[in-house]
């Protein structure tokens, strides 16, 4: 995959100085993120029958810069930040998932308003680090995103049955879960069975692994109550949807096939029972023709709506 700019009709600004107010904030009254996450509206509340669109940036918090073969393609923050507000710009997109920074320059900017907010709780098991699967959870707290108004908190859960590091993982999202359910916030958990080769953490997305690391996931902590699962699509997800009756958004990852073919796939796993939407980034945030507002637009249109939310 070779990524092309982002899109001249898609741009915010080309000004390198355009954030730079953000600095300012940050520096001289570092308050104003709580009082901006105070002011927000919020997001009219979730309906069966309305599937939801979150968009997702949390992956540079972990290292993970790349998308396709540029290595470094999430590295400029100016970049993600433009392709965010295009993103977060169409009413069809619910919210967004992100790490403390990027939420904290996404509440400055004002770009929350009306939307649902998750923040990633666990970044800590850096891509390529050698303890990856000790996946500590280094970014948003419940207590945190209580106090930011959030709606939950994402934890990715990484089970590796040939590393010992997996069992503390494990725990500790088990206490995230209950943290957040103490304060009735979602617990939107993203498991996969994964293996190391090579030095490389590899995740299994065959039916019976993505199965297995959904029969483990939704038994973490003392009540199940609050917690959603974030899974990925693959090969015969009507098995893998039976496997859970919790609320589920798809997954996209680092995208892998023409974005016919992926939303294609999107497309036939949002029919499933149980799927409530998707929770999307660098397939949508990176698309190879650089039009953002093209890919939101079209992976927008794959949703299923039943039920209207009242507008505030």
């Amino acid at each position: 995959m070779t990524l092309t700019p982002l899109a001249s009709n898609n741009a915010v600004d080309d000004d390198p100085r355009r954030y730079e107010h953000l600095s300012t904030i940050r520096l001289e009254d570092p308050d104003a993120v709580a009082r901006a996450a105070q002011s927000r509206r919020r997001h009219p509340g979730l309906k069966s029958g309305r599937q939801n669109f979150i968009v997702a940036a949390d992956h540079p918090a972990r290292g993970a810069l790349a998308v396709g073969n540029d290595p470094v393609a999430m590295a400029d923050r100016r970049q993600l930040l433009d392709r965010l507000q295009v993103a977060l710009a169409n009413p069809a997109v619910d919210g967004v998932l992100a790490s403390p920074d990027i939420m904290d320059d996404l509440l400055l900017l004002g770009a929350l308003d009306g939307k649902l907010v998750f923040g990633s709780m666990n970044r800590g098991g850096l891509s390529g680090l050698v303890n990856e699967f000790d996946d500590r959870f280094t970014g948003h707290t419940a207590a945190a995103l209580e106090a930011l108004g959030a709606d939950g908190g994402k934890m990715l859960t990484r089970i590796c049955l040939g590393d010992p590091d997996t069992v503390v993982t494990l725990e500790a999202a088990a206490k995230a879960i209950d943290s957040l359910a103490e304060r009735k916030l979602i617990a939107m958990v993203e498991p996969f069975l994964s293996v190391r080769e090579n030095g490389r953490v590899r995740n299994d997305l065959s039916p019976n692994a993505v199965i297995k690391s959904v029969a483990i996931a939704e038994g973490l902590g003392s009540t199940s109550a609050y917690t959603w699962m974030k899974l990925p699509v693959v090969a015969e997800m009507e098995r893998v949807m039976a496997a859970t009756t919790m609320p589920t958004v798809l997954l996209g990852g680092d995208p892998d096939g023409s974005q016919d073919e992926v939303f294609a796939t999107w497309g036939a796993a949002l029919a499933l029972p149980g799927v409530q939407g998707l929770t999307v980034g660098r397939t949508l945030l990176y698309p190879s023709d650089g039009d953002v507002a093209g890919a939101v637009a079209a992976a927008a249109s794959l949703l299923h709506h039943t039920t209207e939310i009242p507008e505030n």
